[in-house]
């Protein structure tokens, strides 16, 4: 048994890094560098946000694939030195916060993913800060699972991580805008100690991916996202603990 079940862990492994070097053939999108620091209230009307392309969030990850006034979803970034920052459209006709921990079920919350992988290495993230999927829920709350003082992989809160706030589009209510600050931090990252974000700079390749949980009624329904998955077994819900299916970013001027 345990000769099989070290082979389907190498089976499954070499179809993460066929799924990472497949993606890593793909041209990495570009982020803009802003100059002005978009505020983060929710209201998007920053010059940050006047330019560059949205991306849209339609690759289908768990569940089935939803109406659009259901939900859809698209997105902008910018970066500076300090940190990444996100600009997401959100169409949802129905906001759930069931869970009012913020460290239980949270993934059956309504809530947006932003996975971050400061060196685009990919691999595994669920038992080590190698990568992050910061799960932001509706009380702006930020959740993803790591290795906490005693080596336990567990949910945490990631406060310091990201900032974030939304609002309602008054034009149209079921719109939301989600603005974000991500301090990216590197696999040196330690729990519980003093750790210093990343300085970013022209020219550097990361680890993105982006997605939405739509969850109804107390339960995930529906998880979209900005990229396609090559599913392993099936399963295309592995950004959460590989960043192998991340796409990649570059950081332009």
């Amino acid at each position: 048994m345990k000769n099989t079940n070290s082979l389907v862990s190498a089976f499954t492994s070499a179809l993460l890094v066929a799924t990472f070097a497949s993606s890593a053939c793909a041209k990495p999108d570009s982020v803009m560098f802003t100059k002005k620091t978009p505020v983060i209230d929710g209201i998007a009307n920053d010059a940050a946000w006047k330019e560059g392309d949205w991306h849209e969030m339609t690759s289908l990850m768990w569940g089935t694939r939803p109406e659009s006034t259901d939900f859809s979803g698209r997105y902008k970034l910018r970066w500076n030195k300090d940190a990444l920052y996100l600009l997401a459209e959100i169409q949802d006709d129905h906001l759930s916060d069931t869970y009012a921990n913020p460290l239980e079920r949270y993934w059956d919350d309504d809530c947006l993913e932003i996975f971050i992988d400061a060196d685009a290495s990919g691999g595994d993230h669920l038992n080590n800060y190698n990568a992050f999927a910061y799960h932001l829920a509706l009380d702006n709350q930020v959740v993803d699972i790591g290795p906490n003082e005693a080596g336990e992989a567990v949910p945490q809160l990631y406060n310091d991580h990201v900032e974030n706030k939304w609002q309602r589009d008054i034009s149209a209510p079921h719109k939301i805008h989600w603005e974000a600050v991500v301090h990216v931090f590197d696999d040196n990252y330690q729990h519980g100690k003093d750790n210093l974000p990343v300085t970013l700079q022209e020219g550097m390749t990361l680890g993105f991916m982006l997605a939405y949980c739509d969850a109804d009624g107390g339960d995930r329904e529906h998880f979209l996202g900005s990229h396609e998955i090559t599913p392993v077994n099936g399963d295309k819900n592995l950004g959460y603990k590989n960043a192998s299916v991340f796409g990649k970013i570059v950081l332009a001027k």
